[in-house]
This record gives structure tokens, C-alpha cells and sequence, in this order.
């Protein structure tokens, strides 16, 4: 005979999280109780049986926890409970600092002992994912037992930026413009040995010849692969703009129409995710690392288009009969000034610099250009166009969208304020021998970050020491590991 539900009442009702947390902190409002109640009318109208409750860590990856769609209330209400040892995990999930000491290696004594923190979940993130079972999805913001704002929480960062901008009476506005690949697993590489951390990845193959780029053929052969993730984007209201075939086998680009502040890096998150999960489910594997190490592949990088919105909602940038308006110029000088630190956060692996240093379609040198895609920074329109923005071409495809879209806000708001002068736009990007070289490695841009009193202020001095020793924590494994070009080297000759 089947048990009946338990009710959440009475005890129940603290069973997730900490009693009335949202309510006991002045994190409660109006108006968020309503958008939480339509949240939990659209599960119930829907028949949703789990809601996946995450949030963003400093890498960019969704961690979430799945509940029982009957507990989502209590878990709006109270903050769902995630170890704080998450955030010190480092790109292979190794925990790199003392978790269960005092403070937990934070230096905060409420993130000691791999203790609990509470993600508050953001109503307006919510979305029925089409291609789970009865699945719900929902970002959240992370915060201490004590009520405080986690310090270490990446959309914190782009909040207080995005803050920042309101108080100039501006408003960040970024379209994302993404590259990866989807290819056919031949074998996933499962076997106990491995399981490794990290794992072994799995052998894959094309799922048709690349370097034909927007060939019509092409679009046609991977039509089995592209309306599927189209469906699923669309299926997540995403704006989607364009899903196209790109220059490498197997290779993608997925632009997504504007949108408003941290809007922009919610939607980077999801659409990453869907990408993957949905491939995943047709026998495929999405990667978005930037240069695979895998035969004749190509490069692939994250273009981010950007501008900023006055009070009135018209474009700051514009202006009648010139590029750029002069806060246009200033944000793109502040841009170029502060790109070595900057791009700790736009390229934040290893890989990233692989694409940098080779790919022959990749900025190289701190250059600003009309329309000219060598440069870091191209200007899109101009004179008066409306949608004249910028795009900053040098990221990567798994970038965290929101220190990504933050340090690009940081460097342009500080050129704004010291009126910084970019110079006049360049024609020959690869020729400016004099203009700054951007970081040839991540040990580079992490030494420059860690010299950024901009950053240090911008970010928080906490947020870039714990970035700063994760970064160097995941360089260390990296020079402690004799790769393939090592042994081919030296092992036979020498």
C-alpha cells in the first residue's frame, strides 16, 4: 500500500535550509513573495515533480541540488543548503584549502568547516526544462548562515558592477556571441580506471567534415543536431539570434539577442547548459573548452558584444556624425588599459592561451578597429547607428559569464571616469607591433590581475586573493604534469 506524503507543516517546514531565512534577514518583499508564488503556481499548473535549485560557482558551473517540487516553497522561503567547500574547489573539483578549519581557508568564520551556506533562489530565472522529465530549473544567490552576501559569489560581483553603472545612470547591455563543439561519442570511457579525477574524456568522432564554412551542406548535415539544440533554447525562452554551423568540424556558434545586466550572464548559463544536456541526450558531447586537443579542430572563442543603455534607455555609445560618443571612447580606452588583469577573468584556463598565442583569427595586442575582426575590440556600427557597440573578441567559450561581463564593466566605467583616451581606431590589428601584447599564458594574466588595485577595489581585495589561489592552485597541477610534448622531446633523444 503506498505511504501517503508527509505535509510540510509543523516541523517539516524546517526541514530544508534555516527557518524563515529569507524573512529573518530582510531578504523577504511584496514582490517577491508574488513572483515566488507564480513560480509555485506554474510548477503545480505544469505537474513539475523536481526543481534543480543551483547556483554559479567561480568557474561557471551550475551546482544544484534537486527537490521535491512539493518542497520549492519552503526552499524560497528558508535557502537551500550547499557546502561552502564548493567554492574551494578548483577546474578538476580538488579542494585546494583548508575547508574544515576556522574559517575554511575564506577567512570568514561562518564559511569554517565545509559548513552550510543558503542559496536564495531568484525567481525570474525559473524555466521548465522541455528535455528533462517533470524537471524544474532555477538560479539562486549565495549567502552566509549569518545573513551576509557570500563575498565569493561570481553574480555578486556583476550585481555590485551592474550597481556601480546604475549609479553613473547607466545600464550594462551584452550580447553573447558562443562557439563550441558537438561530437559523436565512439566510446564514453567509463571503466573504473577511468574514473579519475579528473576523467579520462571520451574518444569522439566528427559528425561531419569541417573547414567548409557556412556551406549550405554543412548546415543540412548537422540539421540532425541543430534544430534539437534550437527547440531546447527556445523551449528555455532564451533569445536565441542565430545557430549556426562554424569553421572546424563539429563546430557551432550560438549569438543570443542583448539583454540587460546580469539577464545577460543568467542566459550565457543556461544556454551552456542546455547545449550540454541536450546533447548529451542525443549521444553526443558538447565542449566548450577552447582549443580541444583532438585532430584537426579549430579554435574556438566567446565574441561579447557590449554597450551601455543611458537613463533613457537610448544608447550611450551613439552619437550623430562620429564613431563613438565620448563615453563610448573613454569606456573602450578604459578597456585597453586594463586588459592584462581583465583577461584572468575573459580567458580563465590554461587552454584559453592556446588559442590566443596560435589561432590566426584571434586577437593578439590591446587594439580598438572599425569593423575589423583582428582586433581585441571591434566596433560595430558607428555614426549615429543605433546599435553601435563593442566587441570584445579575445574570451573564451567557458568563461564565467559573470566575471567576464563584470570586468569588462570594472575596466570601461574606470576609463569613463578618468576619461581615458583610447586613440584613434587602428586598421591593421596584427600590425600594431607597439600596443600591449595581451597575456601569453594564464600565469601572466594572473600576475597582472594580482597587481590590479582596480580589480582589488571592483571585485572585492577578498574575491581576487581566493581567485588568485585558485588560479595559481590549477597552474601548479598543470607545471607539475609531464605532457606529451615533453616526452617526445627529450625521452628518446636525450
Amino acid at each position: 500500500m503506498p505511504r501517503k506524503p508527509v505535509e510540510a507543516n509543523g516541523a517539516g517546514q524546517t526541514s530544508l535550509g534555516r527557518p524563515d531565512f529569507v524573512g529573518r534577514f530582510g531578504l523577504d518583499s511584496p514582490e517577491r513573495r508574488e513572483a515566488v508564488q507564480a513560480v509555485a503556481a506554474r510548477i503545480s499548473e505544469a505537474g513539475i515533480e523536481v526543481v534543480r535549485i543551483g547556483f554559479v560557482d567561480t568557474h561557471g558551473q551550475v551546482r544544484s541540488r534537486a527537490i521535491e517540487a512539493r518542497h520549492f516553497a519552503q526552499a524560497a522561503r528558508n535557502g537551500m543548503p550547499f557546502t561552502t567547500a564548493l567554492l574551494a574547489m578548483d577546474s578538476a573539483n580538488i579542494i585546494f584549502q583548508p575547508v574544515f578549519s576556522r574559517g575554511g581557508g575564506f577567512g570568514i568564520d561562518a564559511m569554517g568547516g565545509a559548513g552550510d551556506m543558503l542559496a536564495v533562489v531568484d525567481p525570474a530565472t525559473f524555466r521548465i526544462l522541455p528535455w528533462a522529465r517533470k524537471t524544474g530549473w532555477i538560479l539562486s544567490d549565495l549567502y552566509l548562515v549569518d545573513g551576509q552576501r557570500c563575498p565569493f559569489d561570481p553574480r555578486l560581483i556583476l550585481q555590485n558592477a551592474c550597481a556601480d553603472l546604475a549609479r553613473e545612470g547607466l545600464a550594462f547591455v551584452a550580447g553573447a556571441e558562443v562557439e563550441c563543439h558537438v561530437l559523436k561519442v565512439d566510446n564514453p570511457h567509463l571503466d573504473m580506471a577511468d574514473c579519475t579525477q579528473p576523467p579520462t574524456p571520451p574518444s569522439v568522432s566528427a559528425p561531419r567534415h569541417g573547414y567548409q564554412y557556412m556551406s549550405e551542406q554543412v548546415v543540412d548535415g548537422l540539421e540532425g543536431i541543430i534544430m534539437p539544440l534550437r527547440d531546447a533554447l527556445l523551449g528555455v525562452d532564451l533569445p536565441l539570434r542565430t545557430l549556426e554551423t562554424e569553421w572546424s568540424p563539429g563546430q557551432i556558434e550560438i549569438t543570443l539577442d542583448p539583454l540587460v545586466g546580469v539577464a545577460a550572464a543568467d542566459a550565457v548559463v543556461l544556454m551552456r547548459n542546455a547545449v550540454k544536456q541536450v546533447a548529451r541526450r542525443l549521444g553526443l558531447v558538447a565542449s566548450f573548452m577552447t582549443k580541444p586537443a583532438l585532430p584537426n579542430v579549430f579554435s574556438s572563442g566567446w565574441h561579447l558584444h557590449q554597450s551601455l543603455a543611458d537613463g533613457g534607455g537610448g544608447n550611450a555609445f551613439a552619437a550623430d556624425g562620429v564613431l563613438m560618443s565620448d563615453l563610448g571612447l573613454h569606456y573602450v580606452g578604459g578597456l585597453l588599459k586594463h586588459v592584462r588583469a581583465a583577461t584572468a577573468f575573459s580567458n580563465p584556463t590554461i587552454n584559453g592561451y592556446k588559442r590566443l598565442n596560435a589561432n590566426p583569427l584571434a586577437p593578439k595586442r590591446a587594439v580598438w578597429s572599425v569593423d575589423n575582426k583582428a582586433a581585441m575590440c571591434r566596433l560595430v556600427g558607428g555614426m549615429g547607428d543605433p546599435s553601435t557597440h563593442i566587441e570584445n573578441r579575445s574570451g573564451e567559450p567557458l568563461a564565467n559569464p559573470y566575471l567576464y561581463m563584470a570586468s569588462q564593466i570594472v575596466a570601461g566605467l574606470d576609463g569613463i571616469r578618468r576619461r581615458e583616451d583610447p586613440g584613434g581606431p587602428l586598421d591593421d590589428p596584427y600590425g600594431q607591433t607597439t600596443k600591449d601584447l595581451l597575456p601569453g599564458s594564464l600565469m601572466d594574466a594572473v600576475d597582472a590581475l594580482d597587481r590590479s588595485e582596480l580589480f582589488r577595489k571592483g571585485f572585492g581585495d577578498a574575491f581576487v586573493t581566493h581567485y588568485l589561489a585558485m588560479k595559481r592552485h590549477e597552474i601548479g597541477r598543470f607545471l607539475s604534469t609531464v605532457t606529451d610534448w615533453e616526452h617526445r622531446e627529450y625521452f628518446e633523444a636525450y
